[in-house]
């Protein structure tokens, strides 16, 4: 791809995102090219369906939460990037996660790097957990899928009771389940 078209990319992709985080999903592309400075056959080109640009957002960002967490396995040693880590997800998971629901409500197939790259992160994410775990930060008897619904869980209160003066409150409540069990806790 030549450098003028992978900056339009690039621009389509991070107007996309924007519009998408903030407006929801009903955005057209020729709104986004507008929002982006290119014609609508420049959208069109690298995107031919809307389908296809919500599921780039949506790849990019699964990669660059793969990233996210292996840095996180990569820095941790005593388990203290796990809540963090879980606590970032969160946090910006809401516009993230209406776009994996509008995929999957519009029946659209993920495609392979997509798939792919959601494996990576499930990956990346159980190791962080096992790093977590084998530091005595979380305790032992979950798994990744144990966590992973356990995130859902926290994502699902942080939207139906939402706390404005204190951001993050109920998925920490949610999360502190993952605390080591006090036989799992040191003695000291």
């Amino acid at each position: 791809m030549r450098a003028d078209a992978r900056r339009n990319r690039e621009r389509i992709l991070e107007t996309a995102r924007e519009a998408f985080a903030i407006e929801g999903l009903t955005v057209s592309l020729d709104e986004i090219a507008r929002r982006a400075g290119v014609g609508p056959g420049t959208v069109h080109r690298h995107f031919p369906a809307k389908e296809a640009l919500i599921e780039a957002v949506l790849t990019e960002h699964l990669a660059s939460l793969t990233e996210q967490a292996r840095q996180a396995v990569q820095s941790d040693r005593d388990g203290s990037a796990f809540f963090p880590f879980l606590h970032s997800l969160i946090s910006d998971a809401h516009g993230k996660q209406d776009l994996a629901d509008a995929l999957a409500q519009a029946g659209v197939k993920l495609s392979e790097r997509t798939q792919e790259t959601a494996l990576d992160l499930r990956q990346a994410f159980a190791d962080l957990l096992v790093r977590a775990q084998e530091a005595g930060a979380v305790r032992t008897d979950v798994d990744a899928e144990d966590v992973q619904a356990i995130v859902l869980g926290a994502l699902t209160a942080e939207r139906h009771h939402p706390a404005p003066d204190r951001p993050g409150r109920m998925a920490a409540v949610v999360l502190d389940c993952l605390l080591p069990t006090p036989e799992e806790r040191p003695r000291g």
